[in-house]
């Protein structure tokens, strides 16, 4: 980067800086009164799981979900017969239902218990409760519930198609404002992960009609609510990013048999600055693809400096108001370079008639189209953003040196 862009960067920095403290000293609503408790940890009813000593016998405690590894989840599985599972899916289902390696299916049905568990609860507390009626929704039919915890504000992964089969899988990492009540809402259904999730599948099932394809929206982290201090720092994200990690190395475990590659990886928003924190563990053998949009930054100068193995891809459309607080960090408020500055060194992509910074999952955008192709491999037919006659971005063809 040559002195004068340099130059030009941090005097950018420095000016949004100082706009985001005057925000701050005048709005009430930044206290650390507000924050959010970020839920980390092993599953609801591990204490319950780690005292059952039913398989009986010396080396066949349950692996604990705070220490063992994914890889290490699958093997003890593997071990168990069908009886054996069952029987573990029926006495802690918050557990097997949250256990990155454990088989798709037994999470399927173990969370389906789970989330059944805390609909009766809801109810019994009180029969017109909102959040009963959260929990009913996801009970309903054909619905694939991958991980599910009612702690805090909720959180919860959905998996559109047939995973288990899938040659072609995406996961969306969403951003801020997310939590298991917002996760599939009808209004802005662009913006909410089950949204992004169906509008994605519905597109790649066009592209490649022949192809299994699965997309997994994952709301597996506290995320930030509103434009506080929690949207400008990165202390949840860094709560997010082992949680995505282990998340990430559950799926090359149950998928890789089926697979034709490694899942794509979309992160939207406070979503990115999570799969920055999280892309130093991405090699190419777990993600395929790290496309990040309507990004504030991802804690990185550099799509280099990420040190990860995926391909980097980026996209913002010209009417996202996220252009207006990307490219700083000072004093911990901020999270770095603009992904889809040309300096970044990511492949940015069109989003031409994308609007707004919820947008681009909404049919008939370029970024939709391309995160379909990205997704299905399909990089020849990918449009980068110089291609859409202007807006970020604009530097090399964002296809050059693909493998």
């Amino acid at each position: 980067m040559s002195q004068t862009l340099r130059t030009r960067h941090y005097a950018r920095r420095l000016i949004t800086a100082a706009l985001t403290i005057t925000v701050m000293a005048g709005t009430a609503g930044w206290t650390v009164a507000h924050e959010e408790q970020a839920i980390t940890g092993p599953p609801p009813g591990t204490a319950a799981w780690l005292a059952d000593h039913s398989l009986g016998g010396a080396g066949r405690e349950l692996p604990d979900p705070a220490t063992a590894s994914p890889a290490g989840i699958a093997r003890f599985f593997d071990r168990l017969t069908e009886v054996q599972r069952k029987a573990l899916v029926i006495r802690h289902p918050e557990v097997v239902g949250n256990l990155d390696g454990a088989p798709l299916s037994l999470r399927y049905e173990a969370n389906t218990r789970a989330i059944r568990a805390a609909w009766h609860k809801e109810r019994k507390a009180d029969p017109k409760s909102p959040l009963a009626e959260r929990y009913a929704a996801l009970l309903e039919p054909g619905r694939q519930i991958l991980a599910f915890d009612p702690r805090g504000r909720g959180q919860v992964a959905e998996v559109y198609g047939d995973l288990a089969a899938a040659r072609r899988t995406a996961v969306i990492v969403p951003g801020s404002d997310i939590d298991l009540d917002d996760f599939d809402r009808t209004g802005d259904p662009y913006g909410a992960p089950a949204g992004m999730a169906r509008s994605l599948r519905a597109r790649m099932a066009e592209d490649a009609p022949t192809t299994p394809t699965a997309v997994i929206a994952w709301v597996g982290y506290t995320t930030p609510v509103g434009l506080g201090p929690d949207a400008a720092t990165s202390r949840l994200a860094k709560a997010g990013a082992p949680r995505l990690d282990r998340f990430l190395a559950g799926l090359a475990v149950t998928t890789a048999a089926t697979a034709d590659a490694p899942p794509a990886v979309f992160c939207h928003s406070y979503g990115s600055v999570v799969c920055g924190l999280a892309a130093s563990a991405m090699d190419r053998a777990r993600v395929s693809d790290l496309v990040v949009l309507g990004s504030p930054g991802m804690r990185a100068d550099s799509a280099e400096a990420l040190r990860t193995g995926a391909r980097v891809w980026a996209a913002r459309d010209r009417t996202d108001w996220i252009r207006r607080v990307t490219g700083y960090d000072f004093l911990g408020l901020g999270h770095g370079d603009d992904p889809t500055d040309p300096s970044f060194g990511a492949r940015v992509v069109s989003s031409e008639s994308a609007h707004g910074h919820t947008g681009y999952f909404a049919p008939g955008t370029d970024s939709l189209r391309n995160f379909s192709r990205i997704a299905l491999g399909d990089f020849d037919e990918v449009r980068c953003a110089e291609e859409d006659g202007g807006g970020p971005g604009t530097g090399p063809d964002c296809r050059q040196g693909l493998d």
